[in-house]
């Protein structure tokens, strides 16, 4: 089968590699589409990042460079291995793409993504969604709705990190929130927000990220940095309150410092955002003004209620696909697309299935 492998930095191939095997408590899946991750582009870039260098296995998968690449993505269960019995053959799904090691606790409550080596599927190795087939263990695989086309099922998993965001922050139904950045995971993290009754305020430079945040109706107000004040808009909106929680989403140490100055005191800021660089906070304000600082990072026990969210309706995901390319074009028009022309991208997803 083709599929997409990693072999160092600025070198991704397309190659033959063979059909995985459904073991016991795994799940085979024909990948029906795969989403392009900020993260696969940092490991084109700038790589190996998450991927285990060449030479150098992960120590949990005990895989290296070259390994198959992609971690969003949806598919049709083709196999299932001895030992599976509540999926069936036909049956659409998404993969949560952890590699954990095994003693790890996954259960409700349990905070696996924070385990000792965790990294993900398409990166760490145990194949990857850029490829025309996978086999998952169960635990990680989830069943969707038939009525969600598989092409919008490939926008789950970043749309569970947005929701793990809001999980973190603690707000509630009628909160003001303030995303920085309207980027795929701003745009996402603040259709959870609305899907969850938050007025939402996005902050963004971008003329043709605005108009998606318009479009896709996540917004209830949008603020450009270079032509208002931001922190001077946010009051008037909150009746000089300030927003209740913030959600840092660009990397950039100047939006870090306007949600930490619109957030009301007393009020959360979540850093969302993956930086490859050390940042600066007031921390004047942030003790003036009893602010909770709070990190986030990728998922946990967040798939089903984000899947839910979407079954139901309260969120649709068919704005943020930007682009449908097939694998052969990964890099021409994908890596390349979001290099090039990153602003007028949300989500490019790819079809692993050659035709």
């Amino acid at each position: 089968m083709k599929a997409a492998r990693f072999h160092a930095r600025g070198d991704i191939r397309i190659e033959d590699i063979p059909e995985p095997t459904v073991a016991p408590g795994t799940v085979g899946i024909d990948v029906a589409w795969c989403g392009i991750c900020g993260t696969d582009l940092h490991e084109f870039m700038e790589g190996p990042i998450f991927i285990p260098p060449c030479g150098h296995p992960h120590p949990i998968s005990g895989e290296s460079a070259p390994v198959t690449m992609g971690h969003e993505f949806s598919g049709v269960v083709y196999a299932v291995g001895e030992g599976v019995t509540d999926i069936q053959v036909g049956q659409h799904v998404v993969v949560e793409p952890y590699i954990i090691a095994d003693d790890v606790p996954t259960g409700p409550g349990e905070r696996y993504h924070l385990s000792k080596n965790m990294n993900f599927i398409g990166l760490g190795g145990r194949g990857g969604g850029l490829s025309e087939k996978i086999a998952v263990k169960r635990r990680w695989v989830h069943p969707i709705s038939n009525a969600i086309p598989l092409d919008q099922a490939a926008l789950i998993e970043p749309l569970s990190v947005g929701h793990h965001a809001y999980v973190r922050s603690g707000a509630k139904a009628g909160d003001v929130a303030l995303v920085g950045g309207g980027g795929p995971i701003g745009l996402l993290l603040a259709a959870v927000l609305k899907a969850k009754g938050l007025k939402v305020i996005i902050t963004e430079l971008s003329s043709k990220r605005k108009e998606k945040a318009r479009e896709s109706g996540v917004a209830d107000h949008i603020l450009d940095p270079s032509q208002v004040d931001v922190v001077a808009e946010v009051m008037k909106i909150t009746g000089d309150k300030g927003a209740d929680v913030a959600f840092e989403c660009t990397s950039v140490n100047k939006a870090l410092d306007q949600l930490v100055a619109a957030t009301k005191p007393g009020g959360v800021v979540v850093i969302v955002s993956i930086w490859s660089h050390p940042a600066t906070i007031n921390v004047h304000t942030v003790v003036m003004k009893e602010l909770d600082v709070r990190g986030t990072i990728a998922y946990c026990n967040d798939h089903q209620e984000t899947i839910k969210l979407v079954e139901e309706g309260k969120i649709d995901l068919t704005p943020f696909i930007t682009q449908r390319i097939q694998l052969q074009d990964l890099v021409s028009q994908g890596f390349e697309t979001l290099i090039q022309n990153n602003e007028s991208a949300v989500k490019i997803i790819v079809q692993p299935r050659l035709k």
